[in-house]
């Protein structure tokens, strides 16, 4: 149930505030009715540590790791990180444009950064998420449509084939489908139901 208080321009109370200086004004009467779920590690592959704070800060030291130097300088951030532990840390307003999607395209809609908040699950493609993880994006998922005109939710991969594989085979879209209960046009990238009775269009039988 939302709370007064709960958003303050932008940021929600029940997020841990690390904020980033990598964002910027979102267009004008810019609706923002999509949230892009990605997955991230840094190193890949590695849990627990300071390195993607340190990347949405611009503070991370590029030669601490062999892998940062094919990253070596990008200035990037997501709205959300959510750790393995279910820890939920907010990195930039929803009101703002964060860095998250990069080259992208949302049903005939390019720049997806400028219409979406950009989620970012601590893991990888193939490593199956954790059950706090999924607990903290349900939650969240349900505060950001109670404030914004949330309409779908889709991977980065959905919205950057070929140049982007998050969050992956291992996320779970169909756990999340059934605990948010949202209509499954909100999820345009999935099997579509008909109607209520939860049958599968593609194998549905022919009307008539």
């Amino acid at each position: 149930m939302p709370q007064p208080g709960d958003w303050q321009q932008g940021w929600w109370r029940h997020a841990r505030r690390v904020a980033s200086p990598n964002f910027g004004p979102r267009p004008l009467a810019a609706a923002i009715d999509l949230v892009v779920i990605h997955s991230i590690s840094l190193p890949p592959g590695r849990y627990g540590g300071p390195e993607i704070e340190q990347l949405f800060t611009n503070r991370l030291d590029w030669n601490a790791h062999p892998y940062f130097e094919q990253i070596r300088g990008i200035e990037v951030s997501s709205h959300f990180v959510i750790r393995r532990d279910g820890e939920l840390i907010q990195f930039v307003s929803c009101d703002d444009r964060a860095w998250h999607a990069g080259r992208s395209t949302f049903q005939g809609r390019e720049n997806c950064n400028d219409y979406s908040i950009g989620v970012e699950l601590e893991g990888l493609e193939d490593h199956p998420f954790t059950g706090p993880q999924y607990v903290a994006l349900v939650s969240l998922l349900t505060a950001l449509r109670d404030h914004y005109p949330i309409e779908h939710v889709a991977g980065h991969e959905h919205i950057a084939p070929g140049r982007k594989r998050d969050p992956g085979s291992a996320f779970d879209w169909s756990a999340l489908v059934l605990s948010l209960a949202w209509p499954t046009r909100c999820f345009p990238f999935l099997p579509q139901t008909d109607g209520d009775r939860g049958i599968d269009t593609e194998q549905a039988p022919p009307r008539g």
